[in-house]
């Protein structure tokens, strides 16, 4: 018996994905739940999974296409055994992946036109983004297939090798003089994530204010409890978890920070929900930690780890990143030292962390040498006053300065 796979309830308010991997090949089989199809939308990367057991009969659709909820996917042959690689499969493997090369104008840099060829969309992105040589990568998947995932780790291990971070890798040499361009349709999130930025620089008034905070007293919480706080919690404790019970606290004292305006009307919070910008192979994602004021340290350190674990594998949902009052953006971990970050809207402010850094500060009228820290904060002038901006930025800085603030609500 046929079987239709058809695209799956994405997410309120997304009515359409882009198709950006096909998982399995036809003739290939399936158990129930598993996933054949990656697709993209403006926020996410989900994957549609096989309704039943069997054997993948077609597929409705390429690399690329634009699909409704409801489309037709595939076609899968309930309870069939696995085709044998026959002509049939042969032939419409080869014609998606003659429909993978049309979209593309030249190989990926640095990649034979055999290996190319086999380079799924998602995986020509990581390479590009991540600036690494595929045939130099082994991959995990299917018949020895590159994963984005194979590539993002081979990234990560040139970057821990001391070799040239992708963003600055140099082009690749040219052979006989010829150089290559490449153009890479945008996913659905890049757009996404383009749109709103600009209307974000467009129709708020955007200012910064910044500080810089002497990072000592948690440095020293953090290495004197570290062992006895991954003992009993089973998760390293970092530096995210005492920014936002920071943020919590100066939201609380300056609540225009923590509102956002809709129309002719100002939205007050007594929550907090903060947004934590996530580095995703497809673009920066923001998942939600919900009721961070409510949350002890393990918990928001927990919520963090779990985001970034699996933005990497792709699996957050649209609940994730679902509203949001505020946002921390912690650029440090790519050794930004100053930056003035953009809201995400309709967030009216967002905090910026930078990289420590040990510089020379004076200290009850001498200069010492202290680990200092950067931070921003850019809000929207609209609805935030300087003096309530500035207010909520200090407040955070002497939080991190002196812990203690946390535990006695000061």
């Amino acid at each position: 018996m046929a079987t239709e796979v058809k695209v799956p309830t994405l997410g309120e308010s997304v009515t359409e994905a882009t198709v950006g991997e096909l998982l399995k090949n036809v003739g290939d089989a399936v158990a129930v739940d598993e996933p054949i199809v990656s697709l993209e939308t403006d926020k996410v990367a989900v994957e549609a999974p096989s309704p039943v057991a069997g054997v993948i009969k077609e597929f409705k659709v390429a690399v690329g296409d634009t699909v409704e909820i409801d489309a037709i996917i595939a076609v899968i042959e309930e309870g069939a055994a696995p085709a044998a690689k026959g002509a049939e499969a042969g032939r419409a493997q080869e014609e998606r992946e003659e429909g993978k090369q049309e979209r593309a104008d030249t190989p990926a840099p640095a990649a034979s036109s055999d290996a190319a060829q086999t380079l799924s969309p998602a995986v020509r992105r990581a390479v590009l983004e991540h600036g690494v040589d595929p045939s130099t990568i082994k991959g995990t998947g299917r018949d020895g297939r590159l994963t984005k995932e194979d590539v993002i780790a081979a990234a990560n291990a040139k970057r821990a090798g001391g070799s040239t971070p992708a963003s600055s890798a140099p082009a690749p040499a040219s052979t006989g003089g010829e150089r290559r361009e490449e153009r890479v349709k945008m996913t659905c999130m890049r757009q996404t994530i383009a749109k709103r930025l600009k209307g974000a620089q467009e129709n708020a008034a955007l200012l910064t204010t910044f500080n810089d905070v002497d990072m000592s007293a948690v440095m020293e919480a953090r290495g004197k409890y570290k062992d006895m706080f991954a003992k009993k919690h089973d998760i390293r404790l970092g530096f995210m978890g005492f920014f936002a019970k920071a943020a919590c606290l100066a939201l609380k004292d300056v609540p225009s920070v923590n509102a956002y305006i809709e129309g002719d009307e100002i939205v007050y919070h007594d929550y907090v929900d903060i947004s934590v910008a996530v580095s995703a192979p497809n673009g920066l994602v923001v998942p939600v930690i919900r009721d961070a004021q409510d949350k002890g340290f393990a918990r928001i350190e927990k919520d963090i780890a779990d985001f970034g674990k699996r933005a990497k594998e792709g699996t957050l949902t649209m609940d994730d990143m679902k509203g949001g009052t505020f946002t921390i953006s912690n650029g440090g971990v790519f050794g930004s030292l100053m930056s003035t970050p953009i809201i995400n809207p309709p967030q009216s402010a967002v905090l910026g962390l930078h990289r420590i850094e040990d510089r020379p500060v004076v200290v009850d009228g001498e200069i010492v040498i202290r680990p200092m820290m950067y931070i921003a904060l850019s809000y929207d002038h609209r609805l935030i006053d300087g003096r309530e901006a500035v207010t909520a930025l200090k407040i955070i800085k002497e939080a991190i300065e002196d812990p203690t603030r946390m535990l006695i609500d000061l």
